[in-house]
């Protein structure tokens, strides 16, 4: 595939310069067509009978296998989640930690993981985004490492495999501004958010949870999905795998688009998406302060963050304004071309 006819799936490209995949994603026709496709037979067949339920529980097994695919992982490893958030709720609620609990984690984490932290029992230890920050951090009392391998506010690339490796302490990552942006191996990781919307550029609420001992984790929030037996009491033998973990029902209609997506990307996405954030950083550098970065998010510091945005949002240009930060944000994918920074260079010196 070029990147012609990569470009040329995504309808929205047409008209905007897109370049805000770390909240949603462009979606591919051929990701639109899948959901359709999905949603006429659900129309013309209904959504009744055992060959109905059949293929649902084949498309869930295709997507659960897409994913692991993703990130190196084991089939057996995944659970279909809805959001980030999900998982790391699937996470906190199973780990059973108390006040004599410490979970360490950064000052620039998204509230889909922060929110799950303070609800879970244990004092959460908040220091700045450095590693060598994290693992001094780190007390006999600390349960689990909880980071982002890309740092939402400023794209920075957190190294989560060896702070992991370092402190010997469980980590649970956020991938949601990593995986499907830059290249991403669960290995060595013990708990892996994917988000489906963003990077993946699949349906809303669409996602995955990697956890790399599934039957080690107790099972806090249960679904239909997570029992393969179970008795009026309501006592049950968990399903096998992660799937014990799987948040419930998810539109098959999303299913069939969320695989549609994952199986869509070319070869060469990383390497593209990654010379353009760095063409972006380049080029805005001439005119604005620009946040020092690694990954695909490219972050700058102008002078009314609310009034650039949608200043932009008027030239079609698409980014985000970062919350209490002073930042606005660009996202650069595989889909990014140079007319796009072009157009948001162009915005912000007018």
């Amino acid at each position: 595939m070029t990147f012609e006819e990569a470009r040329a799936l995504f309808p929205v490209l047409e008209r905007i310069a897109y370049l805000n995949a770390g909240t949603f994603g462009p979606l591919a026709r051929p990701t639109a067509e899948a959901v359709e496709a999905q949603l006429r037979v659900d129309v013309g067949d209904g959504r009744v009978g055992k060959a109905y339920f059949d293929r649902v529980l084949a498309l869930r097994a295709d997507v659960r296998k897409a994913v692991a695919s993703l990130v190196g992982a084991e089939p057996e490893q995944v659970t279909l989640t809805s959001s980030t958030t999900d998982g790391c709720n699937i996470v906190l609620g199973g780990l059973g930690l108390g006040a004599e609990d410490e979970i360490v984690t950064t000052s620039e984490e998204h509230f889909g993981l922060l929110g799950a932290l303070h609800v879970s029992g244990a004092r959460v230890v908040v220091v700045e985004p450095d590693p060598a920050a994290i693992a001094a951090a780190v007390t006999p009392k600390t349960k689990l490492l909880a980071i982002s391998h890309v740092l939402w506010t400023s794209g920075r690339l957190l190294p989560v495999r060896e702070l992991r490796e370092q402190t010997g302490v469980p980590i649970l990552v956020d991938g949601a501004q990593s995986v499907g942006a830059i290249p991403v191996a669960a290995a060595g990781l013990d708990f892996l958010t994917v988000s489906g919307q963003k990077w993946l550029c699949g349906p809303d609420a669409t996602g995955g949870l990697l956890v790399a001992e599934p039957e080690r984790l107790p099972v806090a929030r249960p679904s239909y999905f997570s029992q393969r037996a179970y008795e009026p009491s309501g006592r049950f033998e968990p399903a096998a795998g992660a799937a014990r973990f799987d948040v419930g029902w998810i539109a098959t209609a999303s299913l069939a688009g969320f695989l549609a997506a994952l199986e869509l990307p070319p070869e060469w996405r990383f390497e593209r998406a990654a010379e353009q954030a760095r063409r972006c950083r380049e080029l805005l550098s001439q005119v604005v302060e620009v946040v020092p970065g690694d990954a695909t998010l490219v972050s700058f510091r102008p002078e009314d963050p609310a009034g650039v945005t949608v200043r932009l949002a008027e030239a079609g240009v698409a980014v985000r304004e970062i919350p209490n930060t002073g930042l606005v944000r660009a996202s650069c994918g595989w889909w990014t071309d140079e007319e796009d920074l072009d157009r948001l260079v162009a915005a912000i010196r007018a």
